[in-house]
């Protein structure tokens, strides 16, 4: 399913004030001067010693009144006219806010004083795994909400009085208090695979790249839909995925099997199937990494990265799947810290007026919420951040979103000073705020309760046995003899797959045929920041193990590392290690079931499509 676009044809800039590109244009040129002096200012600043990350029960996020909620309800023409006043629907509303859900917001955020309009643009992270210390990051600076990390998480997330239920509840409930009619925004970034914060109580899914080995729209929709589901049970507004970076192979080393494919098509398939079904569950998508992450080779957890591709280049490979996701109504994009050599060369897209108006809203016609990866990243502390000015500059560029700024206090100031001089304006302050505010409402429903957390199984297991991949050997016959020795891998996958084996009838120990599992190419990105939050979360090494010659060779993560096996080796590409993986591969090994993907990437001889199913 794609998202509709409402028949009011939502815009970028807010009431009574000139269109969003022509009101940038003149705050551009006025600005420039002073942008100028600025970063000389800031890349002069001393660089931080720091390695960063990031992109990166019922819910009482009820508004406190309902004024502006049933404002733009009355006045919508969408699906969401039928809503009650205190935004409690069932059903979400695909695509966009419309132009009457914009003015509504546009009327509530235009009574927040200038401070309180900067703390409700940034969404902070909190230290710990209380629900208090997440609600006082939000009342201390007035934020609009927060980021979940792998850390924030608690060891039993599910439970009512501990578990993450309690933080959302408290984070809303620190929103409602401030008086603010509309939810918070609680975002996290559960990808699947090595991006993944919730790691218990919910059903584990694999990386993106199983999505576009099985290049499955209706599938991808429907697990992207349970798993908004679950996230919504657990009071999550906001999910920092899809993935909508196109990986150009081994040469990846940030993205890795978090993009779907090398493939353009193959990725924007998949990323407009996934939001499709996270609006269907309530949950904001924000796709990523714009201007696309999958083709630079410098992790901007640590430093910048420079894109020497042409725009042209770009909008044929990088941009396909967000021009495509655009052209559907993507209610939000992420950027990433990525200089774009052809566009600007002087700053990362995240601080760049030209990429981000420019590129993103004005050629590829993205009209839904920017919002920054983790302004804690080494891309951005380093040379640009001196006194929060980085928040500054990303509102500056055309970004909604300030994400995980390293100090929310010093960022909140520096807005506040800078709308105070004249060098930002308060109009766009307003601008991106009632974005924020109608893109929560649109999307908000009430959450299911908790017997939906890990309840889809089923699904992931038809994910799984749609999207591993088979190299070589008879496709649906058996891999393995009566008995199997696997090697390889970690204890605990290797315990796994010879528990699903052994349910199959398999004698599993030192003798007959070899599985060995792969565990080459995980994420490798950053794993600390400025501000805290841990970022990979996936077990294994780093970096592509050499595969020897053996019966079956298992690639759990990236399928690289498949091009070394022998000419009599079986390769099986999995792009994951979750339990419902670990039992299809079980059916795929004693051909109780077929391989059903096709590779998304090349890995040696075999191109992309390739399979042995196929």
């Amino acid at each position: 399913m794609t998202p509709r676009t409402p028949a009011t044809t939502p815009v970028t800039g807010t009431p009574d004030v000139a269109p969003a590109g022509v009101a940038f244009a003149a705050d551009q040129a006025r600005l420039a001067p002073r942008r100028r002096r600025v970063r000389l200012t800031v890349v002069a600043a001393a660089t931080l010693s720091m390695t960063l990350a990031s992109c990166s029960s019922s819910d009482d996020g009820k508004p406190a009144s309902s004024s502006g909620s049933s404002a733009s309800s009355k006045a919508s023409g969408s699906a969401g006219a039928s809503a009650p006043a205190d935004g409690n629907r069932a059903q979400a509303d695909t695509g966009l806010p419309t132009q009457a859900e914009l003015d509504a917001a546009t009327g509530d955020v235009s009574k927040l004083t200038t401070k309180q309009l900067a703390g409700q643009v940034i969404v902070g992270y909190y230290q710990g795994t209380s629900p208090q210390a997440a609600a006082d990051a939000v009342r201390r600076n007035g934020l609009g909400g927060v980021i979940i990390m792998g850390d924030n998480v608690p060891s039993n997330p599910t439970a009512e009085s501990a578990g993450l239920p309690a933080v959302t509840k408290a984070v809303q409930g620190a929103v409602k208090e401030s008086g603010r009619s509309w939810p918070a925004v609680i975002g996290i970034d559960q990808e699947g695979g090595p991006v993944t914060r919730i790691t218990s109580g919910v059903t584990p899914l694999p990386g993106a790249m199983a999505y576009g080995a099985a290049d499955d729209a209706a599938l991808a929709t429907q697990l992207a839909k349970d798993e908004g589901r679950e996230l919504r049970s657990l009071g999550v507004t906001m999910n920092f995925a899809p993935d909508a970076d196109v990986t150009v192979g081994p040469s990846d080393p940030t993205i890795g099997v978090r993009s779907p494919s090398s493939d353009p098509q193959r990725v924007a398939r998949a990323v407009n199937a996934q939001v499709a079904g996270y609006q269907q569950a309530g949950i904001v998508p924000v796709i990523k990494h714009f201007p696309g992450h999958g083709s630079v080779t410098t992790d901007t957890h640590v430093d910048y990265a420079v894109q020497a591709q042409s725009v042209e280049q770009l909008m044929k490979r990088d941009w396909v799947p967000f021009a495509s996701a655009s052209k559907a109504g993507v209610p939000a994009i992420m950027t990433a810290h990525i200089v774009v050599k052809d566009v600007d060369p002087i700053v990362p897209s995240t601080l760049s007026p030209k990429v981000l108006t420019g590129q993103l809203r004005d050629k590829l016609g993205f009209k839904g919420l920017i919002v920054t990866d983790g302004m804690n990243m080494g891309a951005i502390v380093k040379k640009f951040d001196r006194g929060g000015a980085a928040a500054v500059s990303a509102l500056e560029a055309g970004a909604d979103v300030v994400l995980m700024p390293a100090d929310a206090s010093a960022s909140v100031s520096a807005i506040e000073k800078a709308v105070a001089s004249g060098e930002l304006t308060r109009q766009r302050l307003i601008e991106s705020a009632a974005r924020i505010v109608a893109t929560t409402r649109h999307q908000h429903v009430s959450a299911p309760d908790a017997s939906v957390r890990g309840s889809h199984d089923d699904d992931a297991r038809r994910l799984a046995k749609a999207s591993i991949t088979q190299l070589g050997g008879r496709c649906g016959r058996d891999l393995v003899g009566s008995r199997v020795r696997v090697e390889g891998g970690t204890a605990e996958h290797r315990a796994t797959l010879t528990k699903e084996l052994k349910a199959r009838g398999v004698d599993v120990g030192l003798q007959g045929t070899r599985v060995n599992l792969l565990e080459g190419g995980v994420y490798n990105a950053g794993e600390s920041s400025a501000g805290g939050g841990a970022e990979a979360t996936s077990p294994g090494t780093s970096g592509a193990i050499k595969a020897g010659n053996s019966g079956v060779q298992i690639a759990l993560d990236t399928p690289y590392p498949l091009a070394l096996r022998g000419s009599d080796t079986v390769g099986l590409a999995a792009y994951g290690s979750t339990q419902p993986t670990f039992a299809a591969l079980a059916d795929v090994l004693t051909g109780k079931a077929k391989a059903g993907g096709t590779l998304p990437v090349a890995v040696g001889k075999d191109g992309v499509g390739s399979s042995a199913c196929r």
